[in-house]
Formats: structure tokens, sequence, C-alpha cells
């Protein structure tokens, strides 16, 4: 094997990315972890996290990432910030092109998240953590008997606005359509559910408040074409979420909305390739899944590393 400048790069700096530099750092693998921003990803501008064992009273995300930071630099693991133009993995050198140099590896892990699908309205990005959420898991309890918005007419929002209930005593439920998507028994649950109204035929056009909390979301009829304002105290967004993966060749194998494709191992359709975290194919995007992700991409990969010639 000719030499590498590493024996693994990781691709991403969010709960998956460090939990497998921490790995690969432990195991002494000449490992990088490059983060285009800065170590966190999603769960950095998370308001609160309730449900990650080992912390009963709850964490900042802020904090969490902090604390997974510092632990995994413990261990020396070097974090650049640098971000991945494109990939060559042609070959069992495997080349990856950061605009001002090329750096070769044996391994790489791509750990590089997902990012949720936006509206695009105003108020969206302003409100973001502070009334406009995401995650209904992550955000519900915050919202126990106060009225909120949810948009989107999929599986994750019926049933993320089913889970709602349970915390507020009214969710509005938006939908750009005369029907929604999700599953026959998710309809017929959220129908039966006397704190869901559907808003059919709408679309939500801005979302408003004061500087520090939402307070109303302007919803427009598509085929009336009348707008109304309806008073709530959040707005929870699923209009599908889209991996991070710009940067990919073809030949690592995505799904049919473009998630990554891995075996158990976390191997992806190239050898010496790996996934781990949101970006991947898998059926839950939580922090403590993505930790899980990362362990496992990062044993699998040094085991990858030991048996190369």
């Amino acid at each position: 094997m000719d030499k590498t400048d590493y024996d693994l790069v990781i691709i991403g700096g969010g709960p998956a990315g460090l939990t497998a530099g921490l790995y690969a750092a432990r195991a002494r693998l000449n490992v990088v972890l490059l983060e285009k921003l800065m170590p966190g990803g999603q769960v950095a501008i998370t308001d609160w996290i309730e449900n990650y064992p080992g912390f009963p009273d709850g964490l900042s995300g802020a904090d969490l990432v902090m604390k997974m930071t510092e632990q995994a630099k413990r261990f020396d693991l070097p974090i650049e910030s640098k971000e991945v133009q494109s990939l060559d993995l042609s070959e069992p050198i495997k080349k990856i092109n950061l605009g001002d140099k090329t750096i070769t590896t044996k391994a790489i892990i791509i750990a590089t998240g997902a990012s949720p699908r936006k509206l695009g309205v105003p108020g969206e990005d302003l409100f973001y953590g502070k009334g406009v959420s995401f995650c209904g898991t992550c955000d519900a309890p915050f919202y126990r008997d106060q009225v909120v918005a949810a948009v989107g007419g999929g599986d994750t929002a019926v049933q993320e606005t089913i889970y709602l209930t349970k915390f507020a005593k009214k969710v509005y439920l938006i939908h750009r359509r005369d029907e929604l998507r999700a599953a026959k028994i998710l309809q017929e649950r959220a129908f039966a559910n006397d704190k869901i109204e559907i808003v059919w035929d709408s679309v939500v056009t801005s979302i408003n408040g004061a500087l520090t909390n939402v307070g109303s979301v302007t919803v427009k009829n598509v085929k009336t074409e009348e707008s109304r304002d309806l008073k709530v105290d959040g707005c929870f967004v699923w209009v599908g979420t889209r991996p991070n993966t710009e940067f990919l060749p073809e030949v690592v194998k995505r799904n049919d909305w473009g998630f990554i494709v891995t075996d158990q191992h976390r191997e992806t359709s190239v050898p010496g390739v790996f996934s781990a975290g949101d970006v991947r194919n898998t059926p839950l995007r939580q922090v403590v899944t993505a930790v899980g992700d990362g362990a496992i991409a990062a044993v699998t990969a040094e085991h990858y590393i030991e048996n190369l010639e």
C-alpha cells in the first residue's frame, strides 16, 4: 500500500463524526476530522436536549457538543475547518479535494448530516430555535398546554403532529393539498384526535412574532388565495429532509431520497468508505443514533485499515 496522508478522514463534525473521531483517536489511527463550519452540526443550535442518556436534567445542544468535542480532543483528535469539494474514490487510495489542496487517505467516514427542508418564508430563519422547530421529539415538551402549527402532510408530519398533541392543547396541521399523503392508519388517528385541526389547501407565507418568540403564522389558501393569521406559540416544519451529499461522486450508492445506503457495518457501496449519522439511510435521526453509528463506523474502518496490505 502506498503511503497516504492519513489512515482515516472523517468528514463532518456532528455527534456521529465526533464519536467516530473519538474511537479512531483512541485506536491511535492517523486520523483527521474535517468540518466546514464548527463542530456540532444541527445539535449545536438545538436549544435544549432532554432525551440524551446520562443527563437527567437535560442540557443545551451547544453544551453537549462542547463536551463531545473536548472529549475527542483529549485523545488528540485533530479537527480542521475545511470544506470538502469532491472525492476521487476510483483507486484504493482515496483522494479528497479541499479546494486549496488534495489529501489522501486509506478510509473515509462520511458524517455530513442532513438539513431540514425549509419553507423559505419570512420569519423561518429568524425564529429558528425560538419557536420554529424541525423536531417534535426534541421540542414538543416545551409547548405544554400551548397552541402550535405543524406544516406537512406525509408520514413524518402526521406522526409528529399526533405526538405534539401529548403536550400542546391544539395543533393546526397545515397542508397544501386537500388530502394527506401519510399512511391511512396515521390519517385515521389524526382525524380522530380532537386536538388536531387540519388546515387544507393552505401554505404558510410568513412566521410572525417578537424577536424571541413566535406569535402567529400567516396562511394562504391556494385555491381561494385568501390569507389569514393563526395565533400560535410555535411552528413545526416537516416537509422533508435533505442529506448533505453534494460533494459525493455517483459511485456512492444512495436511496431514492438521496441518503447514503450502508450495510450493518456502516460500509457504503465503495470499500473503505463508511457513513454514519443523519446522512445515512436510517429510520431515526437523533443524537443517540448518530453516536452509535459513529462508533460502529470507526471500529469497522479500523478493521478495514488493518486488513489492507
